[in-house]
């Protein structure tokens, strides 16, 4: 008898088991919290249309292709918007009559005289068609946003390097989505999309920048995280920065890279 007993509460407590889990996996209603969820469901159609703020009237030239809110940073009649990057000397780099402007070796990188935020950056390079070098050594140059974070130039035409370095990357961050190159000598374009980082009033960064880089179109960087400076040895630094210059790079190896058409939005 006890062990009827016995096997009788076994199985009375392995239902009531049972039953407990059977209710715990009842699922509870999803309660919808948000501010739209609670509005009342709207039955006409002004109820959802928005008439402010209207946004900025922007053309675009037709010769140029330069928005009318851009600041034009190069035309190719003059380095007014530049300095040499080392010293605020002016610029030595060679202007040439086809509008464009070519690093001249070992004379330093340039920067642009004023300051910025985050902006839309449009700039276009060219590769030198004669150049021998190999690897990171040939047309090298780069476009610093903040004169820190650096979308690389480079000529990888039949020419590999790694893969974090080469062109279209975020210099030792982000490997490109893909190699969208000119052929070697003809023109590139760079669309830059540059959010920058953001830091508390203790230097603490509060906020990762972002960049996305349409190269020739393609899309090649998708609102990529920095993770801080473009170091060339050693891992990303963090120092708080406000708003600085874009920076062109003389990389000193007879890169021969021509740049032109350079314009900025500030966002």
């Amino acid at each position: 008898m006890a062990r009827l007993g016995f096997l009788v509460t076994l199985f009375l407590a392995m239902i009531s088991c049972q039953q407990e889990q059977q209710e715990s996996n009842k699922k509870e209603p999803v309660k919808e919290t948000t501010e739209i969820a609670e509005q009342k469901e709207p039955t006409e159609p002004k109820e959802t249309e928005k008439w402010e703020p209207k946004p900025p009237k922007v053309s675009v030239d037709s010769q140029t292709k330069v928005p009318s809110d851009a600041i034009v940073l190069f035309d190719g009649s003059n380095f007014d918007e530049w300095v040499s990057a080392e010293d605020a000397s002016p610029v030595k780099w060679d202007l040439n009559e086809d509008g464009s402007m070519t690093v001249k070796d070992k004379t330093g990188d340039i920067q642009t005289k004023r300051n910025f935020g985050s902006v839309q950056l449009h700039i276009e390079w060219r590769s030198k068609t004669e150049s021998t070098g190999k690897g990171q050594n040939k047309s090298n140059s780069g476009v610093f946003l903040q004169n820190r974070y650096e979308v690389q130039v480079l000529d990888n035409n039949d020419n590999d390097t790694y893969v974090n370095g080469q062109v279209g990357s975020i210099y030792k961050q982000s490997i490109p989505l893909a190699m969208a190159s000119s052929p070697t000598g003809e023109w590139n374009s760079y669309d830059i999309i540059f959010h920058e980082p953001e830091f508390d009033e203790q230097g603490h960064k509060t906020k990762s920048g972002t960049i996305t880089v349409l190269h020739n179109g393609v899309l090649i960087q998708d609102h990529v995280t920095i993770e801080g400076t473009t170091e060339y040895i050693g891992w990303p630094k963090n120092k708080p920065h406000g708003k600085a210059p874009i920076k062109l790079q003389d990389h000193k190896d007879q890169s021969g890279v021509s740049y032109r058409n350079i314009w900025v939005r500030e966002l």
